[in-house]
């Protein structure tokens, strides 16, 4: 509850800005790939929005997601999968003013993918997510805040699994503007969960045997197990990202980086294409 008044009331603050509404559909893309030891997990991202105001927005898309599975770090064969991963919908409130920038989503998805693949949990998932951010000439600190039933996928981290469970995340940063055109970034990140947690592997085949986490395994059970439920800690991480971005126009972004997740000891080459047209 505390959390809650703590948004509303940085809403308050924020709310009052100034400039004409805008109104109307939009559509927009992304491709974010990872590639690591596992393999090269990429997702595509087709999405349709609908903006109401400056401050209010909802959108609807489907995730494609393409997985080749490393041989050397599974216990089988490497290979290709893919397919839909969950329907998804979302709501969008921003406000900007000079004091502070602030957005809250709220996005909730449907059980569509197929979770013999990894792509679902086969339940609907939920996850809010606060962020907060001020410029200081070229210097952009920012900071977020979420609680979810499942960790969810970055720009930075296509995730070589699904999972479900209560967790909270956060992550703090900053980017620098190199030029209008260029940024540079960087964050650190954190994943806490609490309860009972289930993770479901994408990057292993279903002829592995569901069960619990292997000793040694650097709590990277979707290498060994096709589905693992355990307690909290196996969902617990935390790690640090950099990359570089570029806007080669408003509408176009691109970024590619480093990141480094210390709890499953894994390092991961990113990279991300997004673009959008309309309102």
């Amino acid at each position: 509850m505390r959390f809650v008044c703590a948004i509303i009331l940085v809403v308050g603050v924020a709310m009052p800005i100034h400039g004409e509404d805008v109104q109307g559909w939009s559509f927009s893309g992304s491709l974010n790939g990872s590639s690591n030891s596992d393999g090269v997990v990429i997702k595509a991202q087709p999405a349709t929005s609908y903006t109401f105001n400056n401050h209010f927005q909802t959108y609807v898309g489907l995730p494609f997601y393409f997985v080749d599975i490393s041989s050397t770090a599974t216990s089988t064969a490497g290979g290709f999968e893919n397919g839909i991963g969950n329907a998804f919908v979302g709501f969008r409130l921003g406000v900007d003013n000079e004091t502070l920038n602030y957005s809250s989503n709220l996005e909730f998805t449907a059980p569509t993918g197929d979770k013999s693949k990894g792509f679902s949990t086969g339940r609907v998932t939920a996850d809010w997510t606060n962020r907060f951010s001020h410029k200081f000439t070229s210097i952009t600190p920012f900071g977020s805040i979420g609680v979810a039933n499942t960790i969810s996928d970055t720009a930075f981290f296509v995730r070589p699994f699904t999972s479900l469970g209560v967790v909270g995340h956060f992550e703090g940063g900053a980017t620098y503007d190199v030029s209008p055109l260029v940024r540079l970034g960087g964050s650190a990140y954190a994943v806490r969960g609490s309860g009972q947690q289930r993770i479901i592997s994408k990057v292993i085949k279903r002829s592995s045997l569901s069960g619990s986490p292997q000793v040694g395994s650097k709590n990277r059970v979707f290498e060994s197990q096709t589905e693992t439920v355990a307690q909290a800690d196996i969902a617990n991480d935390h790690g640090a990202s950099v990359w570089l971005g570029v806007n080669p126009k408003r509408e176009v972004d691109f970024h590619i980086g480093y990141s480094r997740s210390v709890n499953y000891d894994f390092n991961t080459l990113f990279f991300g294409v997004g673009f959008r047209v309309g309102k």
